[in-house]
């Protein structure tokens, strides 16, 4: 028997009957560039660097652009997150398995924030993205999801796959974590 995840990979002509072809949509690559922004930021909430963000994106792209995708839905930003927090997790299992051939450095660069004209506006904005990006993984993918991409929390829920109370649980839990790491940085 083929699995529902395999079945959308076949394609909906070879889908078996327990998904109406007609439901699969196809993801499209012109549509899917239309997320950029959201995805960057998400990926920079995750990774807390810029640099990292920009190479976690563009693999992403990579992953999804590779062969056609077929989606349940029309949820295309949901679908592209998803897909990026598993490429953001897989790259850290095989970043933990790797030996460390530098040291880390004594102390973190200031990410700057293009977009902020205002020098200490750029360096809040780097203390939140660090702050982002230290907050346990559930934690962390809620706050992402609403906070930074700008979902919904229904949208959130469907995205992430947990429901909705859960979402708003974990997002004031993550916004106070991040409240008291900014508020004990700064003494």
């Amino acid at each position: 028997m083929v699995s529902s995840a395999e079945r959308v990979r076949l394609g909906p002509e070879q889908a078996s009957d327990h998904i109406d072809p007609a439901e699969l949509v196809r993801l499209d690559p012109e549509q899917a560039s239309d997320h950029i922004d959201r995805l960057f930021r998400a990926a920079w909430a995750l990774c807390g660097s810029r640099e990292d963000a920009e190479d976690l994106v563009q693999e992403t792209y990579a992953r999804v652009l590779a062969k056609p995708r077929f989606l349940r839905s029309e949820d295309d930003l949901g679908y592209l997150l998803r897909t990026l927090r598993n490429t953001f997790l897989n790259q850290k299992r095989t970043q933990s398995r790797r030996l460390r051939t530098a040291p880390l450095p004594d102390e973190l660069d200031v990410i700057a924030d293009p977009h902020a004209t205002d020098p200490a506006a750029a360096v809040e904005t780097g203390e939140v993205y660090a702050a982002v990006a230290a907050l346990p993984a559930d934690y962390r993918d809620v706050l992402v999801a609403v906070d930074v991409t700008g979902l919904s929390y229904k949208e959130a829920a469907k995205a992430l796959r947990i429901p909705e109370g859960t979402v708003m649980s974990r997002l004031y839990r993550a916004r106070q974590q991040v409240v008291r790491q900014i508020d004990g940085g700064s003494e």
